[in-house]
């Protein structure tokens, strides 16, 4: 068992903490159990000591796939003297101060004999959840990674998610809002792609106006969930610059729906949807998938004092503001939600200059988010020292330190 400090500044605490985490089987930790207050943590140790997998582990507090974004069995504990992949389960289990009172909250993969398709289950104040969607409801948290400095570069996928774990931190419903609409175009692919299953020829249009349905009323309230997170955050970015050392960021989502959304009430929208799913149907089954919806949409941010789009911004300007729009989003949701998310934050000392770096950490004392941060040297966070609760991780092994 390990046992955190106390905070020492009288900040205000959180109210989503983190106050008991367990793993099990977990990337390089076959058994781990560390105890914290609600005052940040710092994480500090060698590179490949499981510093990032503590983060991991917590990402998974929240729906989706984690901070990294793989299959479930590629999170089991693997043997170090085996080369063949791990085939066992992993749990992660946290005890939670929220607004509402303690909860407890358990996920992890479950091995099913005989059936192929891996399953995460997910538990809540020790009952068997039906969806991961409720754990949008208690906690959200926001993560940047040294692998999200090429957010703005790369594809818009990565941009989406982003997006939508903003959304998911002020309006809870957006995630099964996104599950539902997946799951519809997933269906609606399938049945173009292979017809019916009784071997008749041809898709079911009966079923397949159903599906399009589904995705046209989910995927227009996706898109004017993103939007109107998008107009609020505007509003609120400007304000978490400290005197200029953040931008203030400014975001849009672009897309066709966007574009409708402006002009045109969203039951019309879903109207045109449907009929533009109904018309592209030879197209998407040759394309093999919808060529209109959400998941086509992007995110554009800006930096507010110069107009400047964040891809030709430099590698530490695009961290600025990706920032930016965490801080904005925790007070968007501690105002709406009455909550604060958790904060995981890889390498992100390393990555900022002396300045923004106090900056950040001044914030965090000020809002009383429970920050996680990593970094491979505990002096870049000497400045929190009587504020902060620090861990020394090596060789699987978390310590106070």
């Amino acid at each position: 068992m390990v046992a955190g400090n106390v905070s020492q500044s009288g900040a205000i605490a959180p109210k989503a903490s983190v106050a008991r985490l367990s793993l099990s089987e977990f990337r390089c930790y076959e058994n781990q159990r560390m105890e914290v207050g609600p005052a940040p943590v710092v994480l500090s140790g060698p590179n490949g000591a499981g510093k990032t997998n503590v983060l991991e582990a917590l990402s998974f507090l929240v729906p989706g796939r984690g901070l990294r974004g793989v299959k479930l069995a590629e999170i089991s504990r693997r043997d170090p003297h085996s080369k063949e992949p791990a085939n066992r389960p992993w749990a992660v289990a946290a005890n939670l101060e929220t607004k509402d009172g303690p909860r407890t909250v358990g996920t992890g993969r479950e091995i099913q004999s005989g059936v192929r398709r891996e399953k995460r289950v997910v538990h809540v104040d020790g009952g068997t959840m039906r969806s991961q969607t409720v754990l949008s409801e208690i906690l959200s948290a926001y993560w940047l990674t040294p692998q999200m400095d090429r957010l703005f570069l790369e594809g818009a996928s990565a941009r989406r998610r982003f997006l939508d774990r903003l959304v998911f931190g002020v309006d809870p419903a957006h995630a099964s809002r996104v599950s539902a609409y997946d799951h519809a175009m997933r269906e609606r692919s399938h049945l173009l792609r292979h017809g019916q299953s009784d071997g008749n020829q041809g898709a079911d249009p009966e079923w397949l106006s159903v599906l399009e349905e589904t995705m046209a009323s989910k995927g227009v309230a996706v898109s004017a969930a993103r939007i109107e997170l998008a107009t609020k955050l505007d509003q609120l970015a400007g304000q978490t610059a400290q005197d200029g050392i953040f931008p203030g960021a400014s975001l849009s989502v672009t897309g066709t729906l966007e574009d409708w959304l402006e002009t045109v009430p969203a039951l019309e929208a879903e109207d045109r949807m449907k009929k533009k799913l109904e018309d592209n149907r030879q197209r998407d089954r040759e394309n093999g998938f919808a060529q209109i919806g959400p998941h086509r949409s992007d995110m554009e941010v800006c930096q507010l004092s110069t107009g400047q789009i964040a891809k030709l911004c430099s590698t530490g300007e695009q961290k600025a503001l990706l920032i930016s729009l965490i801080l904005a989003n925790s007070q968007l949701g501690a105002a709406q939600k009455g909550s604060l998310p958790l904060l995981l934050l890889d390498e992100v000392a390393a990555h900022l200059d002396e300045t923004r770096r106090e900056a950040l950490f001044e914030e965090i004392l000020k809002l009383g988010i429970q920050a996680w941060m990593t970094g491979t040297d505990a002096r870049l966070f000497s400045s929190i020292k009587n504020d902060a609760q620090f861990f020394g991780v090596n060789n699987a092994m978390i310590t106070p330190a």
